[in-house]
């Protein structure tokens, strides 16, 4: 008997064939049985099992892992039962990664005995940009001493993608990001030289390692992905390297894929290399060695093969008869539950002074990062250099230092993306995007991966978020800096929407939003921050007191009608409408109610509808252009829930629909609704 490998021993080396040998028992029952496994679409690391079980065994419970659809060899190794991932196959209730809720070898796990792992949408290349927010905050805790571990046992994280994945740009953000920051992450790149049908050839000029010489602090290895001892021998010196040195690499595998793209489409169907594949298969490859090696002979190989065969039919059966998930189950994770349901606090303290609406949203960011070590803040120009564009991060990067208020690049997916990261291992991270016109880049993350953390992964992982946005049109912003972009957000189920009038709502509701388990998205106009726009005065109050919070979702009364025979509205608005409604209002004293949301998603219907049964009409109003927009649907719901109180169909005004806000003055106002403009709304609403 030889020894395979001078640090890996041969008993390590037989396991992980067990492994391997598991792994393609498992495809192959799949496909033996496909008339009922491709009831659910599914993919398997046929010709990977070799880079994968050799990086998968290496992942502790302390570790973090962030995989692709074709990584089930990664899941056996690190621990995971083929009866644990075949009940994710059949999409049944005791899932342990979804609850049935989504597709096979698309883990979210967070087990203290294994590694965590984030939930894993199925957008390629989606996965790199939380994984990156694993590493980044990994490290940002170990660098504040709220983690600290024995030598060899930091924790590392992997992230695994396929190598046509790489040409996403968010993976270059997320690999730009781990280089700059030197965070303790591995990324294994699959390289098995197909898309779906597109090959390398047409697709790509080089592959991961061309990729990865332009981020020199990642230290780039290549290795043949079916050959298990150089697996093996390589993936344990980069997790030593990682464990002590807390530097990322990046590792590209080469392999063949033997298998379908998915089992809905079948290599048959587009495949001229199939032979050559085979060819290339590392099962035989380790088999040849380990005999060849007098580990074991043919007859035990036989053996250890019939033994694992006949355990997986057997799990294969259990996982196909289990428990069918409960419907009812799947409403309780829309939200996770959020222990701020009341206001409290002072609102105006006797003893408050007046403060602008961008210093209470500053002293509320300062008393949160006090009080709470594990809050950071970042995004572009947030740094104590400037402290935002419109200071309304001003000193805290003197007070707080540059590890927890930091600038990053132009990377907007990044920016939100990666607070999936820091929230998973315990971090409170607050981030910022500069103007809602440059959200877009972001939206893929924000609705692929933070929205759907907490359904998909079966309440397994909340995403804490607060993610401020300057929003709206003022002082001749132009067509990039003036959008109005709540509709589109408010359509992304799972988050939450919150828009604010004045300084006193902004310190509240930023209070909520950060102790809130759910993303938060905060609109925050820019034309009320300094109430230089005659008119919204108002927006600039005295300050709450510190515990000062409001509950998401509750409207706000700003202006109260007592009931007459004459006719009444209530304008239901948000943001800087409260200051066209009060303008206007003051025309028809005693005749206008006003309804400030304060919050988008959810909406406090019950506000509106208690509004409404004492006008009987009412007027939407937003900055937004009506056209399809969330006023318009809140209208139809205003019309179908409160249809009994209504003397008239609810009327809406918003902007005037163009593509986008000119940059002429005289122009900006005239697209925009405005005081005049609601008033005579408000007279024809109170004819009928």
């Amino acid at each position: 008997m030889s020894n395979l490998s001078a640090s890996i021993s041969n008993e390590q080396i037989l396991d992980a064939y067990r492994t391997m040998r598991t792994a393609r028992h498992m495809s192959d029952i799949f496909e033996e049985n496909a008339k009922l496994t491709s009831k659910y679409v599914h993919a398997c690391s046929n010709g990977h099992e070799a880079i994968q079980v050799a990086s998968g065994r290496l992942l502790k419970k302390q570790d973090w892992l962030s995989c692709y659809y074709r990584d089930d060899s990664i899941l056996l190794s690190m621990g995971m039962k083929p009866y644990e991932l075949m009940l994710q196959l059949f999409a049944k209730k005791d899932d342990p990664f979804s609850g049935g809720r989504t597709y096979y070898s698309h883990p979210s796990l967070n087990r203290d005995d294994l590694a965590k792992i984030p939930h894993q949408s199925s957008a390629t290349g989606m996965q790199t940009i939380p994984a990156a927010g694993v590493a980044m905050g990994l490290q940002f805790r170990e660098s504040q001493g709220l983690d600290s571990w024995d030598k060899g046992e930091a924790p590392v994280v992997m992230c695994s993608i396929g190598d046509a994945a790489t040409t996403e740009g968010e993976v270059s953000e997320a690999m730009y990001m781990s280089a700059l920051k030197k965070m303790p992450i591995v990324w294994l790149i699959q390289d098995n030289e197909w898309d779906i049908s597109a090959h390398a050839s047409e697709i790509r000029f080089g592959d991961a390692a061309t990729m990865a010489a332009g981020f020199p602090p990642i230290e780039m290895h290549k290795v043949d992905g079916t050959d298990l001892v150089a697996c093996m021998e390589l993936m344990e010196e980069v997790f030593d390297t990682v464990r002590t040195e807390r530097r990322p690499f990046l590792i590209h595998a080469k392999v063949p894929l033997l298998g379908h793209h998915t089992s809905g489409v079948r290599r048959e169907f587009y495949r001229d290399d199939l032979e050559e594949a085979r060819e290339r298969d590392p099962l035989p490859r380790i088999e040849k060695l380990l005999i060849d090696g007098g580990i074991v002979a043919q007859k035990e190989l036989d053996e250890i093969s019939a033994q694992l065969r006949k355990q997986v039919e057997k799990e294969f059966a259990q996982a196909r008869d289990a428990d069918e998930p409960v419907f009812a189950d799947l409403l309780d994770h829309k939200y996770a539950p959020t222990d701020i349901v009341e206001e409290k606090g002072e609102r105006h303290p006797e003893s408050g002074e007046m403060t602008l609406m961008v210093d209470c949203a500053l002293h509320a960011m300062q008393e949160l990062m006090s009080e709470h070590p594990e809050s950071l803040l970042y995004g572009q120009d947030v740094g104590k250099r400037l402290g935002g564009v419109f200071r309304e991060a001003a000193t805290l990067g003197d007070k707080f230092g540059d590890r927890r208020v930091f600038n990053t690049p132009i990377q907007e997916a990044f920016i939100i993306g990666s607070t999936v990261g820091m929230s998973c291992v315990g971090l409170k991270p607050i981030v910022e995007v500069q103007f809602a016109d440059y959200i877009w880049p972001g939206l893929n993350q924000l609705f692929t991966e933070l929205s759907r953390s907490y359904l998909l992964s079966n309440g397994q992982w909340p995403v804490h978020s607060l993610i401020r946005v300057p929003i709206g049109a003022y002082g001749s912003g132009g067509p990039y800096h003036s959008s109005s972009v709540e509709s589109v957000l408010s359509n992304i189920r799972g988050i939450k929407v919150v828009y604010p009038s004045n300084g006193a709502d902004l310190k509240g509701l930023i209070k909520a939003a950060f102790h809130d388990p759910n993303p938060v998205v905060m609109l925050e106009h820019k034309g009320l921050y300094w109430s230089k726009i005659p008119g919204t005065e108002e927006a600039k109050c005295i300050e709450p007191s510190e515990d000062y919070i409001i509950p998401l979702g509750k409207a706000r009364t700003v202006l109260e009608v007592s009931p007459t025979d004459e006719a009444q509205c209530s304008i239901i608005t948000y943001g800087r409408g409260v200051y066209w409604a009060i303008e206007a209002a003051k025309k028809f004293n005693g005749l206008v109610e006003i309804i400030d949301l304060r919050s988008i998603i959810p909406i406090d219907m019950d506000a509106i509808a208690k509004s409404i049964t004492k006008t009987n009409r009412c007027l939407v109003l937003t900055e937004e252009p009506i056209e399809n927009s969330f006023g318009l649907s809140l209208s139809g719901r205003i019309a179908s829930e409160c249809f009994e109180s209504l003397d008239a169909a609810p009327h809406n005004l918003g902007s005037i629909s163009l593509p986008a806000i000119p940059l002429n003055s005289e122009m900006e106002a005239a697209i925009l609704p405005s005081a005049e403009k609601v008033a005579a709304k408000i007279e024809d609403l109170l004819r009928f």
